[in-house]
């Protein structure tokens, strides 16, 4: 029993980022468009301060609505950016948890211990080098993170985490990754750089041999770790933040250090951990299984931005079936590779975990069938690309605006909008059709490869309240930042000093204008604003697990606003 916690990570680190399960069938809704004049000109209207301040006056709204609505949108707007960061640091945590796990560390850690013991002679001083030695690790992973992020700044980042290319590499990586987890062949850093920094350590005295004592583990325990690690700075790279790789990085290294730290501070921690043995590599193998699972999203993000149309949401949804279903099986002992183990018997956790997959492959039947598995909310493509959707109840009333809306709009034969909603994809055109109904503007920053606006759209804007006030009140914009097909014509290229050249495609026009008159480049990214593309409020970004707070936020741009008359 001793095993279970260390087991229950496999999916715990799976499960984190999930806020909860259950499905709500949404409507099959009409979303053809037709064009309108596209001849309308942007133009900046000063600055995000000035422009709030002319919009929002004392005789539009009460004082304590404007209050209310407001509080959240600040709130909001402050907590965005950490709550990235703090995500990443908790997966970098689940990431070392796991490496510990790993067959190339988990028993070293005996080893080390007596090492530092013996060497320092009494206890105290063992544990002072055995501290020493779990911040030598922190360190090394850390600078790891930091050279991440020296090498690229946050709008390069940001750039290649929407990339066609960069997802298509990392998914062929963590491919790789998969495989290696499996047993097919072992990651290794080339033997005569790893033994010159183990004679090193062996040479160098004091702090310097400890330093190297744990560059020579992170090396030698490449082989395992090197996939975590891999994944660990795809996931931090994708979010576009630059201190993500670090942060990440900080996490990994503090969970990997703590065990040995903890060991040598407490010796009846170490008497309790479980002995080495196959179950060390049945840990390996299932990571390998979360490894496949999560490069798919990376060739979905790929098949989005390039287009391709074919890896849609139905064809995910099967592979993910079939990979926690082959994970469940493998967990009973009805699969083995090469490396395994004979399994006798199937112990309590490995019967427990093998439950855990086999019913999550279950649970997601149903989004064959156009079940919104919200579990998945921004993993999976979006409903759009979802062939078949068996439909029953609805997500709000149908929306009046949809009566006079365009059959046709700009870009709708590559750009789609999200299940259920009228939405346009060129800024002007969306501008032209708000004055002629009269309606606030709500620009949408998104993106093909933007977890966040995938998980808006499937968990948020399905609750009735929510699409009710976009639907009804609001003249939806869609602006994606990582759109490359699409390229602008000559009138609107220009030189963006933030991207450090020409606003040649849709998304580099669209992130320009973000970056230079909203001053925020992280998607999504949602302003309320007049027809002069003022805002009404504060703009947001990301707000989950509170639908309150997203409609305070409709809410209080809807109070602002003062119709054209």
């Amino acid at each position: 029993m001793k095993k279970i916690s260390l087991l229950l990570f496999l999916m715990a680190s799976f499960l984190l980022v999930s806020p909860n399960l259950g499905y709500a069938l949404k409507p099959q809704t009409d979303t053809t468009a037709n064009s309108a004049p596209d001849d309308l000109q942007f133009t900046t209207i000063g600055s995000k301060e000035d422009s709030v301040k002319n919009n929002i006056k004392a005789d539009t709204v009460k004082k304590d609505t404007a209050s209310t609505a407001k509080a959240p949108a600040a709130s909001v707007k402050k907590e965005a950016k950490p709550k990235t960061l703090w995500q990443t640091f908790i997966e970098g945590l689940f990431g070392g948890f796991l490496a510990f796990l790993m067959p190339c560390i988990f028993p070293m850690v005996p080893l080390t211990v007596s090492y530092f013991t013996k060497k320092a002679g009494s206890k105290k001083k063992g544990v002072g080098l055995a501290i020493i030695y779990g911040l030598s690790i922190i360190v090394i992973y850390v600078a790891f993170g930091l050279l991440i992020t020296i090498l690229f700044g946050s709008a390069k980042l940001n750039e290649l985490s929407s990339s066609g290319l960069f997802n298509i590499l990392f998914f062929i990586l963590l491919v790789v990754f998969a495989i290696s987890f499996f047993g097919a062949f072992e990651i290794t850093l080339p033997s005569s750089f790893v033994n010159k920094i183990d004679a090193k350590a062996d040479s160098s005295k004091g702090l310097g041999g400890i330093f190297f004592m744990a560059a020579s583990l992170a090396l030698v325990s490449f082989s395992c770790t090197g996939p975590i690690i891999g994944t660990l700075l795809v996931q931090a790279s994708s979010k576009g933040e630059i201190l993500a790789p670090a942060i990440g990085m900080f996490g990994f290294a503090l969970a990997l250090a703590l065990p040995f730290t903890l060991s040598a501070i407490f010796p009846g921690f170490l008497n309790s951990m479980p002995k080495s043995g196959g179950w060390l590599n049945s840990v390996k193998v299932c990571l390998g299984f979360l490894e496949l699972a999560l490069a798919l999203k990376f060739l979905s993000a790929a098949d989005l931005v390039w287009h391709w149309e074919w890896f849609d949401r139905e064809i995910f949804l099967v592979l993910w079936i079939v990979i926690f279903a082959m994970m469940g099986f493998y967990l009973l002992g009805k699969l083995k590779f090469s490396h395994d183990s004979d399994l006798p018997y199937v112990s309590v956790p490995r019967l427990l975990l093998s439950l855990v997959s086999i019913a999550f492959a279950i649970y997601l039947i149903p989004g064959l069938w156009g079940a919104p598995v919200k579990i998945l909310s921004g993993l999976a493509p979006p409903m759009n690309t979802q062939d078949f959707i068996l439909t029953a109840g609805s997500s709000g009333p149908a929306s009046t605006a949809s009566l006079d809306f365009p059959k046709k709009v700009k870009y709708d034969e590559v750009l789609h909008p999200p299940h259920g909603f009228n939405v346009f994809f060129d800024l002007d055109e969306g501008v032209a059709y708000a004055k002629q109904v009269n309606k606030p503007i709500m620009l949408d920053f998104t993106g093909h490869t933007c977890v966040n606006c995938r998980k808006m759209e499937d968990d948020v804007w399905v609750d009735p309240a929510v699409a009710t006030l976009i639907k009804e009140k609001y003249v939806l914009i869609q602006l994606y930042v990582d759109e490359r097909k699409i390229k602008m014509p000559a009138e609107k290229i220009h030189y963006s000093n933030y991207l450090k050249g020409n606003t040649d495609d849709l998304g580099r026009w669209n992130q320009d204008l973000q970056a230079t008159k909203y001053n925020a480049n992280a998607q999504p990214f949602y302003v309320l604003a007049d027809h002069d593309l003022n805002p009404l409020v504060e703009p947001q970004g990301a707000i989950l697990n509170d639908n309150a707070k997203y409609i305070a936020f409709l809410q209080s741009g809807l109070d602002n606003y003062k119709p054209s008359k």
